[in-house]
């Protein structure tokens, strides 16, 4: 990596070319004491072993566990963390504006073929002394993941990162997502509009809207994140492409009739069944 002054190309290019991700480049361990990243840990574990806790139920909980924590506390570090309970209620996730929320288009919808519909979240992945904001989109039919970025912070640029890499393998007819800023963004939205991608966003507070990306994070977290103690950005892009790779293409899937995403998204092998009516 070469200093702006030796170079006509900026940081940012520079990572762009030789494919690095610019978390891992410029990431420091953030000041947060032992006690609040114990906290925001136990959160994610409570929140991925049910998404209908919220901030009551979570505090309630974290107290009962010796952890002292206020619910507007707990409240407050699941928002920094991205996390929403799924009932309806106060949405922890900013968006940028009312006027950019979409209509969800999927209700009654049979996906019944490959880049019909892709879904999009963000998830929090621990590590040792701090933690990072996961990315991914994935097809809904296969359940193929096209693409995920890494980032310490929820600003929207990882989300296009990870959005232009998807869109350089296939074009969907529509992408799913939740209300949060970074899908709120007008960047986020301009560019699928400019690809002619319908835009579609889940109810406030209803991830069972975007369910198949919510069980990918579940046997992420189960199977990769939470048996490992990552001690840097790479050891975590380590070991989650490593799970991803796994997913993808080696492990069936009995959803998919004990195909693998890859041979279905790829047209290698057929799904015997047709997918749930959403």
């Amino acid at each position: 990596m070469l200093d702006k002054s030796d170079t006509d190309y900026s940081i940012k290019e520079q990572c762009e070319l030789l494919g690095l991700n610019r978390t891992s480049l410029y990431y420091r361990t953030k000041p947060i004491s032992a006690k609040k990243l114990a906290i925001f840990r136990r959160i994610d574990e409570l929140y991925t072993l049910n998404p209908s806790f919220g901030g009551a139920t979570m505090g309630t909980i974290l107290r009962r566990e010796g952890l002292s924590v206020s619910d507007p506390t707990v409240r407050r570090y699941m928002a920094d963390m991205g996390l929403q309970a799924i009932y309806p209620g106060p949405n922890l996730s900013k968006r940028a504006h009312d006027s950019l929320i979409y209509p969800y288009l999927l209700r009654n919808v049979a996906i019944e073929r490959p880049n019909q519909v892709w879904g999009t979240d963000i998830t929090y992945i621990r590590m040792r002394d701090g933690f990072l904001y996961l990315v991914a989109f994935m097809d809904w039919y296969s359940r193929y993941v096209l693409s995920w970025e890494l980032s310490d912070t929820l600003e929207t640029e990882f989300v296009l990162q990870a959005l232009r890499h998807a869109l350089s393998i296939a074009m969907p007819e529509i992408v799913n997502s939740d209300q949060g800023s970074q899908y709120t963004a007008l960047d986020y939205t301009a560019l699928l509009k400019e690809n002619s991608v319908k835009i579609s966003m889940d109810g406030r507070g209803r991830c069972m809207d975007n369910i198949f990306t919510e069980r990918l994070w579940r046997s992420l977290k189960y199977q990769e994140v939470y048996l490992h103690e990552y001690e840097s950005p790479r050891e975590a892009r380590a070991g989650i492409t490593r799970y991803f790779e796994l997913y993808n293409t080696f492990r069936p899937h009995q959803g998919l009739g004990g195909l693998t995403p890859h041979e279905v998204y790829f047209g290698y092998a057929v799904y015997p069944e047709t997918s749930a009516n959403r």
